[in-house]
């Protein structure tokens, strides 16, 4: 038996053998060592990071083709691994102040990370499965990691009933799909649906349509669009809020660079059934996403409902379905990556007398006590409303424009029409910061790498429109390896 080529891989073998280790070292010195396994977790991404972005970025496939790897999978990657790093350098300050500490958390991170690369790389709707539960059984267990915390066991409860039922939906779509196409391959499937006989793209079977409404289904869980956006704010707000930061950014990044893969790849054929599905979808996060923000008086809530509006914007581009919506998408997701990392360094930072602290309110006179920190906020809610000249802004502006390209003359304008909506709730914080007179401070500790995170996505968001050739090009070649570019 011939083995199969593990250089495709190689970076997610390092991971898989880097978790195992902190795990056993975790479980043989459990005193002292969760700083130790952080700082060690954190390494091993950087490393794996140097690993993905030392291969060349030519198409290459392994273990029967369930594998898969191009420029795609690299600049979707390598957005992960920065988003997990990150959050996992954010975590562990608060984590020690709320005495949760532990050796568990970094290796469920890792594992979770794991899953996400493995997603990304699906090339194979077996493969795409596993990837996507070693992904959730570690973000079940990450939601509820607070055990004394009545919100947070609940938040890891309806995270797992809804998340297995996601799942349940992704399976019964995967087996349709099987039994009408005949194959669990991306590429088969392709072949196989662009075919006209037996299989057509102008005659799909209805079996293979309704399967990849199921698959659409589970996948638009994992973004937290709308209709499945329900356990997004009731999880985000019991949820630890480290663990509400590392959903915030990894997980979507991971689900819609997928959501982008199957799509684009074995449905590629079939746009005109998908597009119609990807538009509905849209429009429904952005109008929910935004109006259902302005009631919330919770900051962690409010961000979940954000994220389900910025979901919307980033479906525009997929709905294009072509090259330069898939190019806009990836900008977009790397704006949002930088937005949500540096908007939760502050809200972790958000402590009263050594208690965490979670309402829009208690950030009041912000400006006075903590300039810089409101400072940094002020940019992140200002981008996330889209103000030019910041990067969210321009995330936007792409993905609009991608529309307006291909005549989505009317799905550009709700879209610029819920900005102005959501608009309203970012500015409301930037009023209670600058011009609410504070009751009581918030603790003057910030740990050097929430500070370095909160500054380092500060500057990228303010300062976006003079350095954005590299990712304009990364994220053009990375487009064009899904279309045989």
């Amino acid at each position: 038996m011939e083995l199969p080529n593990l250089a495709p891989a190689l970076p997610e073998l390092f991971l898989t053998l880097s978790a195992i280790a902190l795990l056993l070292l975790g479980a043989i010195r459990r005193d002292n060592i969760a700083g130790g396994v952080t700082a060690l977790a954190i390494v091993a991404m950087g490393l794996t990071a140097l690993l993905i972005a030392l291969q060349s970025g030519d198409r290459m496939e392994t273990f029967g083709g369930m594998f898969v790897i191009d420029a795609f999978s690299k600049y979707t990657k390598l957005m992960v691994l920065l988003a997990s790093a990150a959050t996992l350098a954010m975590s562990r300050s608060w984590l020690k102040a709320e005495q949760l500490d532990s050796p568990e958390y970094p290796v469920l991170v890792m594992f979770a990370t794991l899953g996400m690369l493995m997603m990304i790389s699906a090339n194979n709707l077996i493969a795409l499965y596993l990837g996507l539960e070693l992904q959730s059984l570690a973000l079940y267990v990450l939601a509820a990691s607070q055990r004394e915390s009545a919100r947070a066991t609940e938040a890891g409860l309806k995270y797992f009933i809804l998340g297995s039922l996601a799942s349940g939906m992704l399976l019964y779509g995967s087996s349709l799909v099987y039994g009408f196409g005949g194959t669990t391959g991306f590429d088969a499937l392709s072949h196989a649906l662009n075919q006209q006989s037996p299989v057509g793209a102008a005659h799909a079977p209805i079996g293979v349509v309704v399967g990849m409404v199921f698959i659409m289904a589970g996948l638009a869980f994992k973004i937290s669009a709308v209709p499945f956006h329900m356990w997004a704010p009731d999880v985000y707000e019991g949820a630890p809020t480290p663990v509400t930061a590392f959903f915030a950014v990894a997980p979507k990044i991971a689900a819609f660079s997928l959501l982008i893969r199957v799509l684009t790849g074995p449905f590629g054929g079939m746009a005109a059934e998908w597009q119609q599905v990807i538009i509905f979808v849209s429009i429904a996060s952005m109008i929910f996403g935004s109006f259902g923000a302005l009631s919330q008086h919770n900051i962690k809530r409010m961000m979940a409902y954000s994220s389900i509006g910025h979901v919307g914007y980033g479906l525009i581009g997929l709905a294009v379905g072509d090259q330069a919506g898939i190019r806009a998408v990836l900008i977009y997701l790397a704006i949002y990556l930088a937005m949500n990392a540096g908007g939760f360094a502050v809200i972790l930072s958000m402590r009263q007398k050594g208690r965490s602290l979670e309402a829009i309110d208690d950030l009041a006179g912000l400006s006075k006590t903590h300039p810089l920190m409101a400072l940094s906020l002020a940019i992140f809610m200002f981008s996330m409303a889209g103000i030019p000249p910041l990067a969210g802004f321009w995330g936007k502006w792409m993905v609009f424009m991608a529309a307006i390209d291909r005549g989505y003359i009317a799905l550009s304008v709700i879209g610029v029409l819920t900005s102005v909506v959501g608009a309203v709730y970012y500015l409301r914080i930037i009023k209670v910061m600058y011009f609410d007179e504070p009751v009581e401070s918030i603790d003057r500790v910030v740990s050097v790498p929430v500070g370095l995170v909160m500054g380092g996505a500060a500057l990228a968001v303010a300062l976006f429109n003079l350095v954005p050739a590299g990712l304009f090009s990364s994220a053009s070649t990375a487009a064009a390896s899904l279309f045989g570019g």
